[in-house]
């Protein structure tokens, strides 16, 4: 089969490397532009294109496949990639985390299958992986769907499920899935191009919507459960990062453990600050050991490190 893989990060570029090492013809990929980024804001490759780039494959980085797009510039790079998929002999198309919409006039030319970190209907949008921590899910998974224009409304092909860990961050929860969905798109693909799969309609109970990560999520309100705000911590790890006020200084907290039963403690009171208790915090409920902090300009350090050089006795969580 000939593949045209569209997809972005580090997620979608371990897939690519996966059907490139299967032997899948792969005459064209999509990402996203380079944007910039570090304290430079130099202008950056995506995961994706670094591969392609390192490997032979032609990239193709346009705004937009919209081609009623308002914007001039975007309608006219829209056009040219309709363009070059038109003009390209493939079979398929792949399409992992890309970050863009592809309209109908995409969809049209030919089969567009999708690799998803959830478990269909269930987090549907685009923070699964986020979403399935902060909410407690015991368990998730991939799904390869066919694409349609609804967001991620597709028909099912293939779904493989795992269990998630209580230290589960979403940067490990993030690798295990990619690993999964690497392979789980090679297996299907050997499938259909052996023959048609069938294609299994979601059902309509148990849809959920993952919103986008925003950077105001990130602030830690203590007047919540220690385990909602246990889950909350490992979800928003690596991004944005879990924070919380203390004097005025904003703290990054990147680990934390639900604890003990309840105190009668204002919520955000520190009960313990020291290398034999580490930082204990009370809750709404429960009580919280925070075990992985980070001060404006430091290095994210134990609790223990961390309280050398930023302690926390007597102290409040606003």
């Amino acid at each position: 089969m000939k593949v045209i893989f569209a997809g972005t990060p580090e997620f979608a570029a371990l897939a690519l490397a996966s059907l490139h090492a299967a032997g899948f013809d792969i005459p064209l990929v999509l990402t996203q532009p380079d944007r910039p980024a570090g304290r430079g804001l130099q202008l950056h490759a995506s995961a994706v294109k670094e591969y392609a780039l390192a490997h032979g494959i032609e990239v193709l980085q346009p705004l937009s496949l919209r081609i009623d797009s308002a914007d001039p510039v975007r309608a006219e790079q829209a056009r040219a990639a309709h363009e070059r998929l038109l003009a390209t002999d493939y079979d398929v198309m792949v399409v992992a985390a890309y970050g863009l919409i592809l309209p109908r006039s995409t969809l049209d030319i030919k089969p567009c299958i999708n690799i998803h970190g959830s478990l269909l209907p269930r987090w549907r949008g685009a923070a699964p992986i986020h979403r399935a921590i902060e909410a407690g899910d015991e368990e998730t998974g991939v799904t390869i769907m066919q694409m349609e224009e609804g967001l991620d409304t597709g028909p099912m092909l293939m779904i493989e499920r795992v269990a998630i860990d209580a230290a589960d961050t979403t940067a490990t929860l993030h690798d295990t899935l990619a690993a999964l969905g690497a392979r789980l798109i090679v297996a299907t693909l050997r499938k259909m191009d052996a023959g048609p799969l069938e294609a299994v309609v979601q059902p309509e109970v148990g849809v959920t919507y993952a919103a986008k990560i925003s950077k105001e999520e990130a602030r830690l309100d203590f007047s919540d459960s220690a385990q909602v705000l246990g889950r909350r911590i490992r979800a928003f790890n690596p991004f944005p990062g879990a924070q919380a006020l203390v004097n005025g200084v904003t703290i990054k907290i990147w680990g934390a453990e639900a604890i003990g039963a309840d105190s009668r403690a204002l919520p955000g009171q520190v009960l313990a600050a020291d290398a034999t208790h580490g930082i204990v915090v009370a809750c709404k409920s429960g009580t919280l050991r925070l075990t992985e902090l980070q001060k404006p300009g430091g290095k994210r350090l134990p609790a223990a490190e961390f309280l050398k050089g930023f302690p926390l006795a007597e102290q409040c969580f606003d």
